[in-house]
């Protein structure tokens, strides 16, 4: 693996020194200078992974120098050095885009943890934004939404675990997307060249699937007039993905547990052992610990499948991203469609977002489809929005300021409970000022206090 690169700035230069031969003990290749222009000039000569930046520089501070650097380089991870005591300095490094900070005198082994610390948040951000740009390239998977926290650590776990070999276990409700993140971890992977095959177990009767999976000789069964390669023996040197492995049928259960263990697998009538080379994903909706226990699953399988979890979240659990989705489908249905409709009302948008969504993406992704094909105008009523569910249509229309009222108020009150009441984060999920977000919850009477511990009553007042 090549040496990462380091830039250091500090106008002293004994600390210069030191940091620059610790570095360079821990196998870093580093530049260090102690001047302003000087880091600007290496900074446009080279591409640096990583910058280690005293506070107080000798012309200014080394936050505005970290930002200018920033200009340059938007990704550069950067650690400030503050002095004994300054937690106000680093607290506003931190606010204003450094990784961390580091308090002198620190030793060596806290400026080693540090650096590799930064290093390998800054490869895995990496790594997220690459197999975003590989999916929308190859699959044109955009709605992988990532906006919300959970399934932000679930790209970052996809981009870990994606170059390794290791068996991956995808579990989640129906329509959560599983298939879609098997797909990414093949794509982001070193096999992505190679075939990626997926089959749905629930969706054969044994005979069947054992034939799909395995391949079968020429006269192995009535109407096998010749052999066929099964879906093991397709996925050579790529990948197979086996949604809902909790359906397998015991009896297959046994042969793919050989599969793991040994990469050989018998076709249906064959006495010769057909040799594979696969990474397998497997995904399932139900409990595979519970179905053990039932004696419908076996404990030495799932000790095979569930190496790396990947656990998708419901929808109702990140509705942060529904109207990101909701305006992902809308364009894609609306193009498909050859339909002019441009966007949702605020009352179809709050209907969204108050929805359980039992059904999870694809269910929203069905809602949708059915409101863009139904409407007659450009933009998407909240009678179109699952129609014939309860609240839907039954009350009488209100005025247009009671409505946009209500909307915002119940948007603000569930953008806070989301939140948990941090004003700041709200701020930047709903893109406003955070001193706009506040006189709009003193407009509506919410204290983001009382949702600190999550949903709460709305009628508090700020001030109380």
């Amino acid at each position: 693996m090549a040496q990462a690169k380091l830039l250091v700035v500090d106008d002293d230069r004994n600390l210069l020194e030191i940091i620059r031969m610790r570095l360079e003990a821990l196998d870093f290749e580093v530049t260090a200078v102690r001047f302003e222009d000087d880091a600007r000039q290496a900074m446009a000569a080279e591409v640096f992974d990583l910058a280690v930046i005293d506070l107080q520089l000798a012309n200014q501070d080394g936050i505005t120098l970290m930002e200018e650097l920033h200009r340059i380089r938007p990704d550069l991870p950067a650690i400030i050095l503050t002095a004994h005591g300054s937690i106000e300095s680093a607290v506003e490094a931190m606010q204003r885009g450094a990784y961390s900070y580091l308090t002198k005198p620190f030793d060596a082994r806290e400026l080693s943890l540090q650096v590799n610390r930064a290093l390998e948040n800054r490869r895995l951000n990496s790594e997220v934004n690459r197999l975003k740009v590989l999916l929308a390239e190859r699959y044109d998977f955009k709605n992988i939404v990532a906006r919300s926290e959970k399934m932000q650590r679930v790209l970052e776990t996809v981009a870990r675990v994606a170059p390794m070999d290791s068996t991956i276990h995808i579990e989640g409700e129906s329509g959560t997307g599983k298939e879609l993140i098997a797909r990414a971890l093949h794509l982001a992977g070193p096999r992505r060249d190679r075939a990626f095959v997926a089959i749905n177990c629930a969706a054969l009767p044994e005979n069947l699937l054992e034939s799909e999976l395995f391949g079968h000789e020429k006269g192995a069964f009535t109407g096998a007039v010749k052999s066929s390669k099964g879906l093991f023996a397709q996925a050579h040197e790529g990948s197979i993905f086996l949604d809902e492995i909790g359906d397998m049928p015991p009896p297959l259960q046994v042969k793919l547990l050989r599969v793991l263990q040994e990469r050989q697998f018998y076709p249906v009538g064959s006495e010769r052992p057909h040799s594979v080379d696969v990474r397998v994903i497997v995904a399932t909706n139900r409990n595979l610990a519970e179905l053990v226990k039932q004696d419908l699953f076996r404990e030495d399988l799932l000790y095979r499948v569930h190496v790396i979890p990947i656990e998708l979240p419901p929808l109702r659990e990140r509705r942060e991203d529904i109207p990101l989705l909701a305006e992902h489908f809308l364009k894609k249905f609306s193009r498909q469609m050859d339909r002019p409709v441009r966007g949702l009302s605020p009352a179809a948008l709050q209907r969204l977002m108050l929805h359980e969504w039992p059904g999870n993406v694809r269910e929203l992704e069905n809602t949708i489809e059915y409101a863009v094909a139904m409407t007659v105008q450009d933009i998407i009523g909240e009678d179109l929005i699952l129609p014939g569910r309860p609240g839907n249509g039954d009350a009488a229309l209100q005025p247009l300021t009671e409505a946009r009222d209500a909307f915002e108020k119940g948007y603000l009150v569930r953008l806070l409970e989301l939140t948990r009441g941090n004003v700041s984060t709200a701020a930047t999920m709903a893109g406003r000022y955070r001193a706009d977000l506040y006189a709009l919850l003193k407009k509506h009477g919410l204290n983001p206090g009382d949702f600190k511990d999550g949903p709460s009553a709305e009628g508090k007042s700020i001030h109380s």
